[in-house]
C-alpha cells in the first residue's frame, strides 16, 4: 500500500510539473498571439532581429500549441491512459503508455525551446536557466523507476 502512495505521489509531482508548463504556456503563447507585437508581454520586437520572425505570432503559436496545449493534454492522457492509436506511431518507446514518452518529448521540446530562445536573443536570462533545469526535472521524474513501471505497457 505504501509503494502505492508513493508512486502516485510521483505521479502528481509530474502532473503539477506539466499542468505548470502548460498554464504558463498558454498564457504566454496567448499574450504573444493576442499581442504580436510583444505589448502584453512586456518584449520589444527588436528581440526577434536576429529570427526569421517579423513579430511574435508565430512564436506565440508554437508556444501556445507544443508547450502549452500539449502539457495540458498529457496531464489528461496520463491519468486516463487512453488507447489513441494515431499518436501511439510516433511512440520510439514501445514498451511504455504513449503518453509517458510524449512527456519526455515534451521537456525536450522545451529544452529546444529553450536554446533556439537563447541564440535568438544572443544571451542568456535567469528565466532560460530556469526552464532549462524545469525541463531535466521533468525528464528526471518521468524516468524514476516508479513511473516507469506504471505506465509500462502491459501486454
Amino acid at each position: 500500500m505504501n509503494l502505492q502512495i508513493e508512486t502516485m505521489k510521483t505521479r502528481n509531482l509530474l502532473l503539477v510539473l506539466l499542468a505548470f508548463l502548460g498554464l504558463g504556456a498558454i498564457g504566454g503563447g496567448g499574450a504573444f498571439i493576442l499581442s504580436p507585437g510583444g505589448e502584453l508581454m512586456g518584449m520589444p520586437l527588436s528581440n526577434l532581429s536576429n529570427s526569421p520572425f517579423g513579430d511574435f505570432m508565430v512564436p506565440g503559436i508554437i508556444l501556445f500549441l507544443v508547450l502549452g496545449v500539449v502539457p495540458c493534454l498529457l496531464v489528461w492522457a496520463l491519468i486516463k491512459k487512453p488507447d489513441i492509436r494515431f499518436v501511439g506511431c510516433l511512440n520510439f518507446f514501445s514498451d511504455m503508455h504513449w503518453a509517458w514518452s510524449y512527456t519526455i518529448y515534451t521537456a525536450f521540446a522545451l529544452i529546444i525551446w529553450i536554446q533556439v530562445e537563447m541564440i535568438i536573443l544572443g544571451s542568456v536570462h535567469w528565466v532560460q536557466s530556469f526552464y532549462m533545469s524545469y525541463a531535466i526535472a521533468i525528464i528526471f521524474v518521468a524516468l524514476l523507476p516508479r513511473l516507469r513501471d506504471l505506465y509500462k505497457n502491459r501486454g
